[in-house]
């Protein structure tokens, strides 16, 4: 009997793993947001403001589990919220001032974080590693924009 690949199973684990020891980690250097809630607030430090289409995204998140995050995240004074100046109907997310207090330790998290996560790889493994996760990606991607085509199956 040929064995099962695990790769789907393994990053499952690894990601709430991986996400359990970076909100300890957060936590520790008395930053109360979980990890959910940086991959809100990241976009919004590598690019400035945008819309809430924009913002999930990069995010990769629903509008419903979006809003809730921002609900959050704004009663925290991490966002704020604003109608678009171009288009009323658009909705902009933004740093709020609060953010500037956490960016540096959150950044130096983040590398503390990715060097456990490499612990023991060489550059070109570590290179190697990233680009075939790049083609799951991509091959997920592509599986979820054609599950989204009408009469269309994987």
């Amino acid at each position: 009997m040929k064995r099962q690949r695990q790769g789907g199973f393994l990053i499952a684990r690894i990601h709430l793993l991986a996400g359990r020891i970076f909100d300890r980690m957060l936590r520790r250097q008395g930053i109360d947001l979980n990890p959910a809630q940086g991959r809100i607030l990241f976009p919004l430090w590598q690019d400035g403001p945008m819309s809430m289409q924009e913002l999930a995204r990069k995010a990769s998140l629903g509008p419903s589990t979006l809003t809730s995050m921002l609900d959050r995240l704004e009663a925290g004074g991490y966002v704020a919220r604003e109608r678009s100046s171009r288009d009323r109907r658009k909705i902009i997310v933004k740093l709020a001032v609060k953010h500037r207090g956490i960016f540096g330790i959150w950044d130096r998290v983040s590398r503390e974080m990715a060097a456990l996560f490499y612990r023991g790889l060489a550059a070109a493994e570590i290179d190697r590693f990233e680009s075939d996760l790049r083609r799951v990606l991509d091959n997920l991607l592509a599986a979820e924009r054609g599950m989204k085509r009408p009469g269309k199956e994987l």
